[in-house]
């Protein structure tokens, strides 16, 4: 009995491989086209997406732009600031009341 079984497995798997592995292959492509396949755009969808392109460059311009203006003030007010010992020191409200009284 030992002896019959060894030639069927082995006719069955190569009537396997011989039929599997075609189907096998043919699926795999299948897949392959499917999920390659991009979806067309049409002309007025491309015209519409490199006007956004544009809008959105413009816009990182103008950004840009208006950040270089707020480093360019902060750096100015940050050369103008007078250091603290410069500043005199305000009179509180209970010192000027005992400065009026003496």
């Amino acid at each position: 009995m030992k002896q019959i079984i060894v030639p069927i497995a082995f006719m069955t798997m190569v009537a396997f491989i011989t039929v599997g592995r075609p189907l096998a292959r043919a699926w795999a492509r299948r897949l392959e086209r499917g999920l390659d396949r991009t979806p067309a755009l049409d002309a007025d969808a491309r015209a519409r997406l490199e006007r956004m392109e544009q809008a959105i460059e413009a816009m990182a311009v103008e950004v840009e732009r208006v950040a270089e203006g707020q480093r360019f003030t902060t750096k100015l007010l940050s050369e103008r600031a007078v250091p603290r010992d410069a500043v005199p020191r305000a009179v509180a409200p209970a010192d000027h009341l005992e400065a009026r009284r003496a």
